[in-house]
């Protein structure tokens, strides 16, 4: 800052008192006349202790003013920030120089005018003046501030011009402004090329510019070449040095620089105490870190926001709880960094009236206005599940970012809200946010768990036009969302794309083929998993076994299963031990499975027994099926699929009266059975279809296309399956209650408004019955079209008579 001192003051006095002589008499103050010097004087006084007014007053009161006057005032107005009172100054005096110019500019650097700065500075040297090292420090230092690389080059490439690339104090700021401006190597060639004799300045700003483009080791190493040329350190180079060794983990080096601190003196500065505090506790160091904040004299937010951030980081949220309660008591300065830190350690524990407590805290205290405590608020909701609340601060948000939007559609995507998540991201896009890889992960998550593949395409389309940078997380959820819509040959494409795949996405893949009926490709890509040196994790499994369940891999299966423990450390899970029982249960070895079932070590979930009455539902095992329905009766004591299944044994086994009583105990309990639907996607709209449903507007078209569908497929060989129509009424009606399943109605849909040649993708809430599994087999042959049914359990490829499952369904 221009600021005029006594020392610079008697300097100018004694060098304009050589030149034209004593001191005139130039202005009364009551019956007294005071000397020019004195009045120049008190402007300068006036200016250096903020008192711009006063200044301004006898400025305008002095009849005689010098060139120093003026420069004075000019000064006083530029660094208060007053740029148009400074600027009419700069237009009427008639004694400009140097210093008048160089006045200006640094008012315009510093309150960050970049195009007001850069005139002048150019104007300058039109008019004649020649800018001093300080004037050039000062754009360089603006170009630095505001990120303008070309504009600081421009500067450079005038300072080897005029020679002040010689200039240690020019060079300094040059190294800044590359640092700054995210051009380290060039930062650092000029440093290395610096003049003799680097100063503590030169040596921080380098270490800076190492620490604050992510060169933690650099720093450290800088800093040790500094030790070593006998450079001292100040209050200035310890934080720089120490945030380098918090971003590297280097808590030994920062030990070291902790005594080289004691050592200098500097351990009672406030930054470089907070900076020493940071340290510590982002290297896991918190018992040191505590002890300097207990010892501290000095209550610092800065200190305290550290020690909360680092006992959030390693978990332990119960001790920053209890310290932002202290800092609170204290009346230690609460700020919007503060504030974040601790929403955080409700995003994980859930205590609503706790967070509400903070939350009432932060609009007390006039917070709730800033854009970083609002999206910490919309996290911390979204990830205990409280959307409601999440909403409702997010609506109340007058400027939304990109982490505003991602927080609040990933807690949505996360907690199963898969069609809020999809709104939310399409006005996302409408409000002009680009999507991040984090959003676009989750949203392709929701794509994938509700399977809306069009959706899906069109959130990889805007990905990829935006030119964001692929990320594995964005690949695996891509990979994911293609598999579970059917697209195996999608999910193979994204896969072989990959530079870079971990254990998910290979598990995502085999999963995929698994459910695609390709149960043998699952098992070589397993295969090439191991070979790449990546490890199976719990999932992995889940997919292996699926894979041979439904291909009827048993040998290969139990080698799986065995190896989990021996080979890996992986206990099985009731999802293994699921998949297992459902393969024996295929093969009709009830036995066996029943043997497995009781070789488990805790208690079998509603997963297994669900497998186990499925097996027993297809081989007549009575018995052993009113043990599986029994538990799940227990376990999901309102889920209709036991009830159901049960009951339809006993029919098929001709015990009616227990039939009837199973269904009595249902109806009893208020448990009704989920109504089957399918659904189709097409325009990036989702027709929805129940048996016999007469509700779409094109009805009359989709059952006219049944009966023409019906009348071919049984040309074609197609014997409907009185198995799964209705028992209660004759058997005309049973034939066309099957023909009127909502599997068919959306096939017929699908082969009415789909172009020839496009694949049919169907989606059912419930397994597909026998029957309609049959004729999408004769459909896929008779119209020579690819059909893609993804019922609760699986896919079922469609294609020239033939099935993906190979009717393992």
């Amino acid at each position: 800052m221009f600021k005029l001192d006594f020392k610079i003051l008697n300097f100018s006095l004694r060098c304009r008192s050589k030149i034209i002589g004593p001191a005139r008499y130039t202005h009364n103050v009551g019956n007294s006349v005071k000397p020019a010097s004195d009045l120049n004087r008190a402007l300068v006084d006036f200016s250096n202790s903020g008192e711009i007014d006063e200044a301004g007053q006898l400025f305008e009161k002095m009849s005689d003013r010098d060139g120093f006057t003026w420069n004075t005032m000019i000064a006083a107005y530029a660094n208060s920030g007053r740029l148009r009172e400074a600027k009419k100054l700069f237009n009427e005096t008639p004694f400009k120089n140097f210093f008048t110019w160089s006045s200006l500019i640094y008012g315009y650097s510093n309150y960050g005018l970049d195009i007001e700065a850069f005139e002048l500075f150019w104007q300058m040297q039109l008019e004649g003046y020649r800018p001093s090292q300080y004037t050039l420090d000062n754009v360089l230092r603006l170009c630095s501030l505001k990120g303008l690389l070309q504009r600081g080059e421009q500067f450079h490439g005038y300072a080897i011009k005029t020679c002040f690339d010689l200039n240690a104090f020019v060079v300094t700021g040059l190294v800044d402004m590359y640092a700054k401006c995210k051009c380290i190597f060039e930062a650092e060639y000029l440093f290395k090329m610096f003049p003799d004799g680097k100063n503590h300045v030169a040596w921080t700003t380098m270490i800076t510019g190492y620490s604050q483009n992510g060169y933690g080791f650099k720093a450290i190493e800088c800093f040790r070449d500094m030790r070593v040329e006998g450079v001292e350190s100040n209050q200035f180079t310890f934080p720089s040095i120490l945030t380098a060794c918090a971003a590297v983990s280097a808590r030994d080096f920062g030990a070291q620089v902790h005594g080289c601190i004691l050592s200098s003196g500097f351990e009672a500065n406030v930054y470089v105490q907070s900076a020493l505090i940071d340290m510590y506790a982002k290297c896991g160091d918190l018992d040191s870190a505590r002890r300097l904040l207990e010892y501290s004299e000095i209550d610092n937010e800065v200190s305290w926001n550290s020690m909360i951030v680092g006992f959030v980081r390693q978990g332990f949220h119960k001790e920053a709880l209890s310290l932002f309660k202290k800092m609170h008591a204290r009346d230690i300065k609460i700020d919007d960094f503060t504030y974040p830190s601790v929403l955080n350690c409700f995003a994980s524990n859930i205590d609503l009236n706790n967070a509400k407590s903070v939350h009432s805290l932060i609009v007390k205290t006039g917070f709730e206005g800033y854009k970083f405590v609002n999206n910490a608020l919309i996290d911390m909701y979204a990830k205990q599940g409280n959307l409601d609340c999440a909403f409702m601060v997010f609506n109340l948000m007058q400027d939304k970012d990109v982490i505003s939007w991602t927080s609040l559609i990933t807690g949505c995507a996360y907690h199963g809200s898969y069609e809020e998540a999809l709104k939310y991201f399409s006005d996302m896009r409408i409000s002009g946010i680009c999507p991040d890889h984090v959003v676009v992960s989750s949203i392709l998550s929701a794509c994938a768990e509700l399977t809306v593949l069009e959706f899906g395409q069109q959130v990889h389309a805007v990905f990829l036009k935006s030119g964001g940078c692929s990320s594995l997380s964005v690949d695996n959820s891509l990979v994911l969302v293609y598999a579970k819509c059917g697209c195996i040959n999608d999910a193979n494409r994204v896969f072989d794309s990959m530079h870079t795949r971990d254990v998910i996405t290979w598990t995502a893949l085999i999963m995929g083929c698994a459910q695609n009926g390709k149960g043998k490709e699952a098992l070589q890509f397993y295969d090439q998993m191991l070979a790449r040196g990546t490890k199976p994790d719990y999932i992995t499994f889940v997919g292996l076994l699926f894979a041979c369940s439904h291909a009827g891999l048993a040998e290969n299966a139990r080698w799986y299963f065995e190896s989990m423990d021996k080979v890996y450390g992986i206990k099985p899970g009731p999802d293994h031990y699921a998949c297992m029982i459902d393969l024996l249960g295929r093969s009709g070895k009830l036995i066996e499975a029943k043997a497995l079932l009781d070789q488990m070590v805790g208690e079998p979930d509603a997963t297994v027994w669900k497998a186990l009455l499925s097996a027993c539902r297809v081989h007549g095992d009575l018995e052993l099926g009113e043990r599986a329905a029994n538990n799940l009766f227990e376990l999901e004591p309102m889920n209709a699929m036991p009830y159901v299944q049960l009951s339809n044994m006993y029919s098929t086994a001709g015990k009616w009266e227990d039939a009837a009583r199973v269904r009595k105990l249902m109806k009893s309990r208020g448990i009704r059975k989920e109504p089957g639907c399918s659904w189709v996607e097409t325009n990036s709209q989702v027709h929805i279809f129940i048996s016999e449903d007469r509700g779409h507007p094109l009805r009359t078209d989709i059952y006219s296309k049944i009966d023409e569908i019906m009348l071919l497929i049984k040309e074609a060989g197609y014997v409907p399956d009185m198995n799964f129509a209705l028992h209660n009424v004759e058997e005309e009606g049973k034939e066309i209650g099957l023909a009127y399943h909502s599997e068919k109605l959306a096939v017929a849909f699908g082969l009415l408004t789909l172009p020839q040649g496009a694949p049919i993708r169907i989606f059912k809430n419930l397994r597909v019955c026998g029957d309609c599994h049959t004729a999408m087999k004769y459909i896929s042959a008779v119209y020579l079209r690819h059909i893609i049914l993804r019922d609760s359990n699986r896919f079922h490829h469609f294609k020239a008579g033939n099935c993906s499952c190979g009717d393992y369904w």
